[in-house]
């Protein structure tokens, strides 16, 4: 027998149906022949032919237009899919009379049938800001709306039909009976008497800028008892360093030590355990003659809130990018302030190839000249134009018709630096991927690259240590640059984790090999074996996106276990962001220190998911720009890039579809970067065909559709 909500979640959807029955379907077929109708009377007005029947036919005309316009019109309204009309229903009650509202992506009223597109029909507040059995008071339409919220359900519809259901009272999905008994048949199962939550924290997640005492009791203890500091990342991950990690940290400050391992196995912790250890011996190390470099401003800032509770507060912190921009200006004041953001992929490659330091190299070493800023000038204008050049040490890496491409795009853009742009509407810009070539010219031709103050004299600039993190998506121009940088002897700590290379398109054969092109070829490379940051569940299904790319060299082992990964199929951004709402809003409300990251591929996704969580009104929700992560309890959404680095008690991964994530190198590496920034929990949504690189993650025995397991079903 079924459940009375199965039931009449079915009785409602045959009601939709048989109104949508009557819709009228738009005739393509109507349009053409009215186009063609509304031509020939223009011709014949046009042609003066038939004079005395003018007033006729420009009667004709006016009449076809306007009924062309009223086609148009309506086709540009979306109208209701049949096969998926709503995601969700609400139910109202008001002054003892009951009416149903169903919230899809398009607006149909009919028959007593009414469903409102939930992105602007005013009516769906009330599904955005009441839970089932709350009274509701709303101004709608200029009127104040009293009721109560009789029923609130999501629903999934696929082809027509029902396919699931959640509500307050609990999950159903529909199961069709095995194929060699009647395939006709089918029945519903309950999954849960509630719907899924994000969960794990214990009600106690910590941020790094949170204090014990501000809330005046203490709310988390580790196994021994000793309180949780606030800033619990460092102290944390130093008591459980294993002897290998403690070695790294006191590895002598000469030399070269590469850390290696995989997501919240500690390297970036290590790095700067290390700059804290060197600087205990050397005080000198607490200075701006040391620098921690990155490629994010997110790490950048989280970074330089960590240092000084290690009692180093004076060295410098600051993505390379800047720091390269910095001492670009300095060094060629003539050259444009700005960088373009339109950069063919063509160019970007060659620019980042690791070989194009060797073209620099051999350009400089076959063409005489002056030691002169103007001379390392002409050395990077025309290596980066030279063809002949750029095919010997290039290819095939890079294919002849791409290489001429980027040289074309070169010419022309050094043209508009060095003698002008050809109209005054052209923006004249630089490459982000110049700073680092620039540079590097200057260090074959010039020397090395002088001390900010004394540009004069030209003291060389030269750092006691550096710690570069996210060191998988450097250059090895730009890794060359700031090797070139360092003291005698020199100091260096690299950490990176060949998984997460997202930004750079080119990797090193090897961390050993890297070491060895910066001219430190006795470098120490050590890996990680302890991942201190996500459960076993959340390590095992980053392991699973990779495929083929992952290397056992880099497995880690987890220190705790946690809730199952789970996936979430919708048919439409509306309902996914209904669901998500409402587990969201529970959340703040259960752990108001939790720290959620809302993540999505791109930054038009997480525009969508913004703007629809915003609708919701789910609170303390930040939408983050340019990396600049709040660092505080509360709901952020940005790109799984701006992410790179940072870690999150919940993550919920969105718009994981097919098209966002193809079966690419790129796609396996974002999704792993993604999916490892969780701490407590993950969630993986997906609207419209789930991406393949998530295929067979479900448990032996349940299929995507299951709907058992940590794999949900379509919704």
């Amino acid at each position: 027998m079924l459940h009375p909500v199965v039931a009449q979640e079915l009785r409602l959807l045959e009601d939709v149906r048989l109104a949508l029955a009557e819709e009228p379907v738009r005739d393509d077929a109507a349009e053409d022949s009215l186009v063609r109708e509304l031509e020939r009377v223009r011709a014949l007005l046009l042609s003066g032919e038939e004079r005395k029947d003018r007033q006729a036919l420009l009667e004709q005309w006016d009449r076809g237009s306007a009924l062309l316009r009223q086609l148009r019109t309506s086709r540009a309204t979306p109208i209701v899919d049949r096969s998926s009309p709503y995601f969700a229903h609400l139910r109202l009650r008001e002054a003892g009379k009951e009416r149903d509202v169903c919230l899809g992506r398009a607006t149909c009223i009919r028959r007593g049938i009414r469903i409102v597109d939930w992105r602007n029909a005013p009516i769906s507040r009330i599904f955005y800001r009441y839970r089932q059995g709350e009274p509701y008071e709303e101004e709608l339409a200029g009127r104040l709306v009293r009721g109560d919220v009789a029923v609130r359900r999501t629903v999934s519809i696929r082809a027509g039909a029902l396919e699931r259901i959640d509500a307050p009272e609990g999950s159903w999905v529909r199961r069709r009976a095995a194929r060699e008994l009647d395939p006709t048949q089918e029945r519903w199962i309950q999954l849960a008497d509630q719907q899924p939550r994000l969960s794990g924290g214990a009600g106690s997640a910590l941020r790094a800028s949170s204090r014990i005492g501000d809330r005046g009791r203490r709310l988390g203890t580790d196994p021994g008892g000793a309180e949780q500091r606030a800033d619990r990342r460092l102290p944390e991950i130093a008591a459980l360093l294993d002897p290998a990690q403690f070695e790294l940290i006191t590895r002598p400050g000469s030399g070269c030590v590469i850390v290696r391992g995989s997501a919240g196995s500690g390297k970036t912790t290590v790095a700067l355990h290390r700059i804290a250890y060197l600087a205990y011996d050397e005080p000198r190390i607490d200075s701006a003659e040391t620098v921690f470099l990155t490629l994010s401003p997110a790490l950048c800032d989280y970074v330089s809130t960590l240092l000084p509770s290690l009692g180093v507060g004076r060295v410098e912190v600051e993505t390379f990018p800047a720091w390269a921009a910095r001492q670009r200006r300095t060094l060629f004041p003539g050259l444009p302030d700005t960088h373009r953001i339109d950069t063919p992929s063509s160019v970007r490659r060659m620019k980042l190839h690791p070989r194009i330091g060797h073209v620099l190299e051999a350009h400089v070493a076959r063409v005489p000249g002056p030691p002169t800023p103007a001379q390392a000038l002409d050395d990077w204008a025309s290596a980066l134009t030279d063809l002949e050049l750029l095919g010997r040490i290039l290819t095939p890496a890079i294919s002849a018709s791409e290489l001429r491409a980027a040289v074309d795009w070169c010419k022309a853009r050094h043209e508009e630096i060095l003698v002008g742009p050809s109209d005054d509407e052209t923006t004249v810009e630089l490459d982000p991927e110049d700073d680092a070539l620039l540079l590097r010219a200057w260090q074959l031709r010039v020397g090395p690259i002088p001390a900010p103050e004394s540009r004069a004299n030209l003291r060389p600039l030269r750092y006691r240590h550096v710690a570069i993190d996210e060191a998988q998506d450097w250059s090895p121009v730009e890794l060359r640059v700031i090797a070139d940088c360092l003291g005698e002897p020199p100091s260096l700590t690299l950490a990176g984790d060949a998984h997460q290379r997202i930004a750079n398109p080119f990797a090193a054969d090897s961390w050993a090999q890297t070491a060895r092109d910066l001219g430190l070829p006795s470098a120490d490379v050590e890996t990680l074996r302890t991942s201190y940051r996500s459960t076993q569940e959340i390590m095992e299904f980053g392991r699973a996106v990779l495929g083929p790319l992952w290397d056992e060299e880099d497995a880690a082992t987890a220190t705790r276990s946690g809730p199952p990964v789970e996936v979430f199929g919708f048919s439409d951004v509306g309902a996914c962001v209904a669901f998500l709402a409402d587990a969201l809003r529970q959340l703040v409300h259960d752990e108001p220190l939790a720290s959620v990251a809302v993540l999505a591929p791109d930054a038009q996704q997480a525009a969508i998911y913004a703007d629809g969580l915003d609708a919701f009104e789910v609170p303390r929700l930040r939408r983050v720009g340019s990396g600049r992560f709040a660092f505080t309890p509360g709901i952020e959404i940005a790109e799984i890039e701006q992410a790179k680095g940072l870690e999150f008690d919940y993550v919920v991964l969105v718009a994981v579809s097919a098209a966002n994530f193809p079966a690419s190198s790129h796609a396996r590496r974002l999704l792993h970067v993604g999916v490892t920034r969780a701490i407590h929990q993950l969630w993986v949504t997906h609207d419209g065909p789930a991406s393949s690189l998530l295929a067979g993650l479900s448990p032996a025995g349940n299929s995507a559709d299951s709907g058992s397991g940590p794999v949900h079903p379509i919704r």
